[in-house]
């Protein structure tokens, strides 16, 4: 066999696993079913009414009467962006409401964005927002005394729910008992 007949053969190998190769991927891909991602199912949107008691580790909702918890990552420039209303919510008296950060990222770089913003709270924690059923970064949600869930803002809020928020918690009063 001459070394043309050799090169011959083994391009007509190489071309053959080629396609073979690409074959198996365009019927995997085109032809197979696709499984479906599944999400965990820890995974829950957080609406009014759920209860985040025993979510939030080390939190005492019933000490704090009333919690707005400002759910964040200091990667967000949604949150980033946030940080003159969040300012706004910090210097308005709040009796009765106890301001608390849940960042995903540990405490001490929690505390560093807040600086950052200028943003003063009474608490930093670090969670998964996955677990408190936050999607999406800023939100903020207002927590009653049994962990109940009373209201959620999500998202960079407008000039009007940025007022809506303020109004509620001038709203806000010790809770009674």
């Amino acid at each position: 066999m001459n070394s043309s007949n050799k090169l011959e053969a083994v391009s007509d190998i190489a071309m053959t696993t080629v396609a073979l190769l690409l074959s198996v991927v365009l019927v995997k891909q085109f032809l197979l079913p696709q499984p479906k991602p599944s999400r965990p199912e820890t995974t829950q949107t957080v609406i009014k009414g759920k209860s985040l008691k025993g979510s939030l580790q080390g939190v005492d909702w019933a000490k704090n009467g009333r919690t707005l918890v400002f759910a964040l990552s200091s990667g967000c420039h949604f949150c980033s962006e946030s940080g003159p209303f969040f300012q706004e919510i910090a210097k308005q008296p709040r009796d009765g409401v106890k301001l608390v950060a849940v960042l995903p990222q540990p405490v001490t770089e929690g505390h560093q964005y807040l600086d950052k913003l200028g943003v003063q709270v009474d608490d930093v924690r670090q969670a998964s927002l996955n677990s408190i059923g936050v999607r999406g970064t800023p939100t903020l949600l207002l927590i009653d005394h049994t962990g109940t869930v009373v209201d959620v803002w999500e998202g960079k809020l407008p000039p009007e729910r940025e007022e809506e928020v303020l109004a509620v918690l001038k709203k806000m009063r010790p809770r009674e008992g």
